[in-house]
């Protein structure tokens, strides 16, 4: 009984981080490349992926946390807190928690953009890649 009761509450988990991250706001790959090249925007990129993700490529400008180390970076993150947030990983499952947890600790600018890394990578957008 214990089990199904463990295995109820990490699905019921998995589906509210699903539902919060499908209701953050999307920015699109062309909406976003136009709005960081006004100056002085208020965009803050964050991506959640892997350090060795990363390195390997990212969007220019973007700040890396993991998405496992979001919680523990929140004092670091709160000087954003007015900003608009733009968070991506690979393909949205990681942002998800992302978003839930700075959505959990009083961010509301937050948006999440659309495609993720694959759908960056697939527009065949630039990338920076750290060697």
């Amino acid at each position: 009984m214990f089990r199904v009761i463990k295995i109820l509450a990490l699905t019921l988990s998995l589906f509210t981080t699903a539902v919060l991250a499908s209701e953050a706001p999307q920015i699109s790959q062309q909406n976003l490349l136009e709005v960081l090249k006004t100056p002085n925007n208020n965009i803050v990129l964050i991506d959640v992926r892997t350090e060795a993700e990363y390195y390997a490529g990212h969007v220019a400008g973007a700040i890396n946390i993991s998405h496992d180390t979001i919680e523990e970076n929140i004092a670091f993150l709160e000087q954003y807190k007015s900003s608009e947030i733009v968070v991506y990983c690979r393909s949205g499952r990681r942002t998800a928690i992302a978003i839930d947890v700075l959505a959990k600790n009083g961010f509301s600018n937050l948006q999440h953009l659309t495609g993720d890394m694959n759908g960056w990578l697939e527009a065949k957008l630039p990338v920076i890649i750290v060697k």
